[in-house]
């Protein structure tokens, strides 16, 4: 790889927005058949460098080459003419349209009067969707379709195009572990053709599983390119964010209160059964278990998102019926959801109104918002949770993922809920603000909160919980407490071996 020329090259770009240098003389250089991983915090402008290289964002300043030639990317489309291919980590997919029509979309082949031919468009498709080993053709609606699978389809676009350069997105964002194993085949297979890939993740397993090299991105400025192999999670971490973190597991020091949620056997059709647990003030108990365990779906059903086939939920010792969402909130349950775009945020809307929605009503002085009020609160979480933004006014679309997600915990938290439901509440997000956040959930813990994490990362749910629940099929295996789980006895949970099995 070292006397091979770069297959793209982008030299001292500069990119601003109103009130904010995203880009300041970033250099990045991907090498053919190299997995080059691109890091940094959430708003280090890893997304606005992708951007200007797929024409979407023209530079202000700054020369892209692809070889030895300088390119100018008026646009989306003129980039992939040139080679340039995106998995984006956000679906962007027409769901009333067939996986067929959304890979070639743009490109379908023709007959005669330009006709499209469906035969050869589907056999095309078939012949890629082979090659990912998925469980769907060419013919299936992509609305019909798993999160899942749908980013699969996206991954399948890349294979369609003569690509010189394809850039991932957080692609395993969506993808169970089996379709994770299938998608680093994708990228070996493209590697063997002397595609380089660009790899933007969070995760540092992946990153140093896949990658020849890193190159780091701080507050847009270029920090370095080091080797993986040569490389570390910590240097890696402190390059990102300036700072070591502590990675340790939770240890609390503080008394735990009275139960303030018990569930006692719980059932909700097919997704889980008979499932009984409490959490008590003080507490951070984590939901633990393999995609379709039930998890996130014990969750909707606290929140009065699905009606419980069977089962009680007791909040305070008091047995009561939670009918719809309204119901959770009047209570005093709140739910920070897993899909942050679709369930948690108005995208159009600014970051102020977002945090302030739920308690709308209550903010009302006479038939106006108390504009006060509303800047009282997101002023308070805008400095708790670090959220990068250049005001309040600005729109929570043009966020990064990582900031988004502080918004929707900013805005239940604001509720002041006796439980807190945060599921999956890291997924997108940098390492540096992961630490922030379970800081934080910690910290809601201390001051008497109940808090209940979902989460598909076992450090996660190692460092921030008191106990832990694996979850199996539906089912409660087993409950840990921080002193008795080990990652061995966790996996042999949640993959449905109970402790006289182990035994």
């Amino acid at each position: 790889m070292t006397d091979a020329k770069p297959v793209l090259r982008l030299e001292n770009i500069v990119k601003t927005f109103p009130g904010v240098r995203a880009l300041d003389g970033v250099s990045f250089s991907v090498m053919p058949g190299e997995v080059h991983a691109l890091m940094g915090e959430n708003g280090a402008g890893k997304s606005t460098l992708m951007k200007v290289l797929g024409g979407i964002h023209q530079p202000d300043g700054g020369t892209i080459f692809m070889g030895d030639d300088a390119v100018v990317m008026a646009g989306p489309l003129e980039a992939k003419a040139k080679g340039i291919v995106f998995i984006h980590q956000e679906l962007s997919l027409a769901e009333e349209l067939s996986v067929a029509e959304n890979i070639y979309l743009g490109e379908l082949p023709t007959k005669s009067l330009g006709r499209v031919d469906w035969t050869r468009l589907s056999d095309q498709t078939n012949a890629i969707l082979q090659k990912l080993n998925v469980g769907f053709d060419a013919n299936t609606r992509v609305g019909d379709l798993s999160i899942a699978n749908q980013q699969m389809v996206e991954i399948a676009r890349a294979l369609t195009v003569d690509a010189k350069a394809v850039i991932f997105d957080e692609p395993t964002a969506s993808l169970t572990d089996s379709e994770k194993v299938v998608l680093f085949d994708v990228i070996a297979d493209l590697q063997a053709t002397n595609v380089g890939i660009i790899y933007i993740s969070h995760r540092m397993e992946e990153i140093f599983k896949i990658t020849d090299r890193i190159t780091v991105l701080r507050d847009g400025q270029y920090q370095g390119t080091v080797e993986t192999a040569d490389s570390t999670e910590e240097s890696v971490t402190q390059m990102m964010i300036g700072r070591t973190l502590d990675l340790s597991r939770n240890a609390s020091h503080h008394a735990l209160g009275d139960v303030a949620l018990e569930v006692r056997g719980l059932s909700c059709g097919k997704h889980y059964r008979d499932v009984s647990f409490e959490v008590r003030r003080g507490e951070v108990v984590g939901f633990y278990g393999l995609v379709g365990a039930g998890r996130t779906e014990i969750a909707e059903t606290l929140f009065g998102l699905r009606d419980p086939s069977a089962g009680q939920i007791l909040l305070d010792g008091e047995v009561v019926r939670i009918n719809s969402p309204a119901d959770a909130i009047a209570r005093g349950i709140s739910l920070v959801p897993e899909d942050r775009k679709g369930q948690g945020l108005v995208l159009g809307m600014n970051c102020r109104d977002n945090m302030t929605l739920p308690q709308i009503d209550r903010l009302k002085a006479g038939p106006f918002v108390a504009q006060g009020a509303e800047m009282e609160i997101f002023d308070k979480y805008h400095k708790q949770l670090d959220i990068r933004t250049p005001g309040w006014k600005q729109r929570v679309g043009n966020l990064s993922g990582g900031n988004q997600q502080k918004i929707v915990i900013g805005k239940w938290l604001s509720m002041h809920p006796k439980v807190l439901i945060v599921d999956e509440p890291t997924r997108g997000i940098d390492v540096g603000s992961k630490s922030e956040i379970h800081k934080l959930l910690r910290e809601l813990a201390a001051q008497g909160y109940a808090v209940m994490v979902i989460s598909s990362e076992m450090p996660e749910v190692l460092h921030v919980s008191d106990r832990i629940v694996a979850m199996y099929s539906g089912r409660v295996m087993r409950t840990f407490s921080s002193e008795d789980v080990t990652e061995d006895n966790l996996i042999q949970a949640i993959s449905g071996m109970t402790s006289e099995q182990v035994a």
